[in-house]
């Protein structure tokens, strides 16, 4: 996979260039810390940036993935639709597109005009796989004093489970999953199983693979 990483210009001597530079690279790893996959292309569909999920989303394949430096799809249908989102971010545009898949789910992108000009360039905001990563629902859990058996609960509940479904999948009683809700709701002062779920969904979209430091 290429590394579309940031690099800093030949003439980096300049101090206004080095300044620039070094904001961008700044810029870069904010991104890589993104549950999100970012991805900038022209709008020819050459792949210009990918952050850390993207390019991970791109390496493994399953949607798009880059060819000769250039984003490829599954089907000629799905080769419209993206090249149809980069012409409208060209323009100025955007929109919402969805890519099949060779396995799994498909991939929602929204390409986001980047620059004011005709012929700009597209970013590519790639959907995330679930509403809550494993990282953040751990912080969550943390945050709140849940306990192990509370926080299993809480992320099957967050993958649309009912009470029911869940305790079918832990092997325990109903009542076991719905006294769990109960003590949830209590410590993180939540109406119920759909405010609690919303919550999580939007915590800040912290990357699980990168981080490595100790969780406070």
């Amino acid at each position: 996979m290429t590394d579309f990483s940031v690099r800093s210009p030949a003439d980096a001597q300049d101090p206004r260039l080095a300044t620039r530079w070094n904001q961008a690279a700044g810029l870069d790893l904010v991104l890589d810390e993104l549950a999100y996959g970012v991805a900038v292309a022209s709008p020819t569909g050459e792949l210009l940036h990918a952050n850390h999920a993207a390019r991970h989303e791109l390496g493994a394949e399953r949607v798009l993935w880059v060819q000769h430096g250039r984003l490829q799809v599954q089907s000629n249908a799905d080769i419209r639709v993206l090249m149809d989102a980069l012409s409208k971010a060209s323009a100025g545009k955007r929109s919402l597109v969805t890519l099949s898949a060779r396995r799994g789910a498909p991939l929602t992108i929204a390409a986001v005009p980047v620059g004011r000009s005709t012929g700009t360039q597209a970013a590519l905001l790639f959907s995330r796989a679930s509403v809550c990563e494993s990282l953040m629902l751990c912080f969550f859990a943390r945050s709140h004093s849940l306990t192990a058996a509370e926080e299993n609960v809480l992320g099957i509940l967050c993958q649309g489970y009912s009470a029911p479904q869940t305790a079918r999948q832990l092997k325990v009683a109903v009542s076991t999953v719905r006294s769990h809700v109960r003590s949830l709701c209590a410590k993180t002062r939540s109406s119920g199983v759909r405010d609690l779920v919303s919550r999580l969904a939007m915590l800040p979209p912290v990357a699980p693979a990168l981080i490595t430091d100790s969780m406070h």
